[in-house]
C-alpha cells in the first residue's frame, strides 16, 4: 500500500537522511517542510512553512491530504531552555493540528525524533547506561512537552506514535545546527592548512570518557522501521549504532584520513577559534575547489563546545530495541572515517 510521509526538518541532519533513505522505495511518496530550501537533489515536495506560527502552518498545510506517516525532525534554537521548550512545543502541536484536520482519516503514525538530553546529557554526568524508563531531569525541555502533548492527542485516534532517543548524530546536513562531523572536519581542514598537528580541540576528560555515534542514515532506517513495526507502538527507543568509542581511540584515525600527525590535547573554544578564519576557508575553498559553503553554514560552534567537551561518560541502554526485534549494528570508527570521505567526495572539505 502507497504511503505518504510528511517530514519535518527535512534539511536536517536526521530529516535529510529519513528524505535520502525514504527516496529509495516506491513505496512511499515524500513531503518535505523546511525553513531552507533543499540544496540536494530530491523528488519530495518542498513546502517552505514557519511551524511556530499557527496561521502560517495552517495556512501551508491546508492541501496535504493523505498523510499517512509524520516523522518530526524540526528543531528551533532558542536564547534559554526554557524559550526553547515553548517554541519547540509549539512547533509540533501546530503541525500535528494541520495534519489531524487534513489527514484524519489516513494517518498512520507519527514519530518525534528526540535525543539523550531526555536524560539530562546537556547538563552534566547522567546515569548510565540510562534506559528509556529513567525519569528526565529537571524541565524544561521540549521532548518533555512534545511526547505529553503526543500521548494525550493519540488518546482514542487510531494511529499510533513513536519516539526515538539517539545520541551524537553523525550525517550530512549543510546549515544545520546540530552537525558535530562537519565542525571537526572543518576544524581539522584548517589546521593542516596552517601547518598545525590535529590537536584535540575539547577537554581532557572528553578524549578519555566512554561516548557514542548514531550514523543518521542508519537511523533513519530505525525510525522507518519502529514506524512501520506495530510492536513498536506508542514505545519509545534509545538508538544508536550500537557500539561505544572513545575519542583518543579515534583520534590517531582521524588524523590519519587528513595526512596529519596527531598532537596533544589543547583546549580551545570554537566561538572564539572560528571568529576570524572566514576569510581563510575562502583561500582553502579557492585552492582545492570546494563547494561554496560559508564556515556558518558547515560549523555551529556553540554545538562543537557543546560535544567536545563533555568530560563524563554518555551510554545508552540499547536492550529495549533489540527484544522489540531491532538486531542491526554500526562499526562507530568505521562510520566517522567513511562520513569524512563522503564530504570529501562532495567537496565540501579538500
Amino acid at each position: 500500500m502507497k504511503k505518504t510521509a510528511l517530514i519535518a526538518g527535512a534539511t536536517g541532519v536526521v530529516g535529510r537522511a529519513l528524505l535520502e533513505y525514504l527516496e529509495t522505495s516506491a513505496d512511499w511518496d515524500i513531503i518535505a517542510l523546511s525553513r531552507r530550501p533543499p540544496d540536494f537533489p530530491t523528488r519530495a515536495r518542498f513546502i517552505p512553512v514557519d511551524l511556530a506560527n499557527r496561521s502560517d502552518a495552517a495556512a501551508k498545510l491546508a492541501t496535504l491530504q493523505g498523510i499517512t506517516h509524520v516523522f518530526f525532525a524540526a528543531y528551533a534554537p532558542a536564547a534559554s531552555l526554557a524559550e526553547e521548550a515553548t517554541l519547540n512545543a509549539a512547533m509540533f502541536e501546530n503541525l500535528l493540528s494541520a495534519v489531524e484536520r487534513h489527514s484524519s482519516a489516513n494517518l498512520a503514525h507519527v514519530h518525534l525524533v528526540h535525543g539523550s538530553k531526555w536524560y539530562g546529557n546537556h547538563l552534566g554526568p547522567y546515569k548510565t547506561p540510562a534506559r528509556e524508563d529513567d525519569p528526565g531531569h529537571m524541565p524544561p525541555n521540549f521532548y518533555f512537552d512534545q511526547q505529553a502533548h503526543v500521548i494525550a492527542r493519540q488518546q482514542g485516534r487510531p494511529w499510533t506514535w513513536t519516539a526515538s532517543r539517539p545520541h551524537g548524530i553523525c550525517g550530512l546536513a549543510i546549515g544545520s545546527s546540530l552537525s558535530q562531523l562537519t565542525a571537526l572536519a572543518v576544524y581539522a581542514s584548517l589546521a593542516k592548512h596552517l601547518g598545525h598537528p590535529l590537536r584535540w580541540p575539547g577537554k581532557p576528560g572528553a578524549f578519555s570518557a566512554v561516548y557514542q555515534m548514531t550514523e543518521s542514515a542508519y537511523l533513519a532506517k530505525g525510525i522507518v522501521w519502529m514506524a512501520t513495526s506495530p510492536q513498536c507502538a506508542n514505545q519509545v527507543y534509545n538508538f544508536t549504532n550500537g557500539d561505544f568509542l572513545r575519542w583518543e581511540n579515534l583520534w590517531p584515525k582521524i588524523a590519519r584520513f587528513f595526512d596529519m600527525e596527531p598532537g596533544r590535547i589543547q583546549s580551545i573554544s570554537f566561538k572564539t577559534f572560528m571568529s576570524d578564519k572566514e576569510d581563510l576557508w575562502r583561500t582553502i575553498r579557492e585552492k582545492h575547489g570546494l563547494a561554496n559553503f560559508n564556515l556558518d553554514q558547515l560549523v555551529n560552534a556553540r554545538f562543537a563546545d557543546y560535544v567536545f567537551n563533555c568530560e563524563y561518560d554518555q551510554m545508552s541502554d540499547l536492550t529495549k530495541i533489540r527484544n522489540a526485534g531491532w538486531m542491526g549494528a554500526n562499526d562507530s570508527e568505521a562510520m566517522y572515517i567513511r562520513l569524512l570521505r563522503d564530504l570529501r567526495e562532495k567537496r565540501v572539505i579538500p
